[in-house]
């Protein structure tokens, strides 16, 4: 027998359903005119595994919200310069679910330097470094990736800080092109030290991640552990390198004195 109080919990029950929200279903053609995309680039898209087959009701494809998240992914691998077997690569090789496998690419993908670029001016740029610069030397620079032409009459410069410090050298005395090899030593250096982090977190996070089959609920904690080696590396190269620089003058200088008062004596 029915009661009062079933009836009430059963209307209660049909109301939560009916304020729930939809879920998103588009049409192949309203999901390539939300995209930007054309028809002919989703189902190019969907042919090539870079995402998933619509939910076919009658005879109709309906696609939802991950179909949207991967194409906008897509879109900005694109931007990036990945192509698309690069992109559908990656994708396969995530494996896991579709929202936490494309917020890991994107985390990814997010450069590791916070700093703005700047655009500066050829003869602004000659003036910093100190006036005139033989072509060769202003070539390694671009070749190093100080700066960037990106016009006829602009660079830009990826990070000003480096550069900034490029031109103190010169203010101080250093040649340009000894400045400039020691930028190049520097990335080399640094390079080689991204190498360690890198490594370290292959190791102990990620391969032990992979190893247990890529399980659905440790990918935000894999994605976090990401997002912290950035700023993580940061601060341990600078605690590092301090008292490794104040040594490495202490020596230096000591052996530059001792010289001097053997001079005189």
């Amino acid at each position: 027998m029915v009661t009062a109080q079933d009836k009430q919990r059963g209307r209660a029950r049909a109301d939560r359903r009916a304020s729930a929200p939809p879920e998103q279903r588009l049409t192949v053609d309203q999901l390539a005119q939300t995209t930007g995309l054309t028809v002919r680039n989703v189902r190019n898209y969907q042919s090539r595994g870079l995402i998933p087959p619509p939910e076919v009701q009658g005879r109709i494809g309906y696609y939802g919200a991950e179909h949207l998240a991967r194409l906008q992914l897509i879109r900005e691998m694109q931007a990036q310069g990945f192509n698309l077997t690069a992109i559908a690569h990656m994708l396969e090789e995530a494996r896991g679910s579709g929202e936490e496998v494309l917020g890991f690419t994107r985390s990814l993908m997010a450069p590791f330097e916070t700093e703005a670029p700047e655009i500066v001016e050829p003869a602004d740029l000659v003036k910093r470094l100190g006036g005139d610069i033989d072509p060769k030397l202003l070539a390694k620079v671009e070749k190093l990736g100080l700066v960037i032409p990106i016009a006829e009459n602009c660079y830009e410069v990826p990070s000003p800080t480096l550069l900034a410090a490029g031109e103190r050298l010169v203010a101080l005395g250093v040649p340009l092109e000894a400045a400039i090899d020691m930028t190049d030593q520097l990335k080399r250096n640094t390079h080689r030290i991204a190498q360690i982090f890198v490594q370290m977190f292959l190791e102990f996070i990620w391969k032990p991640f992979d190893d247990a089959g890529r399980p659905e609920s440790d990918w935000p904690a894999v994605r976090a552990a990401l997002d912290q080696l950035r700023p993580l590396a940061s601060e341990a190269l600078l605690a590092g390198f301090a008292p490794t620089m104040t040594k490495a003058v202490e020596v230096a200088f000591g052996k530059e004195l001792g010289r001097g008062r053997g001079r005189k004596s």
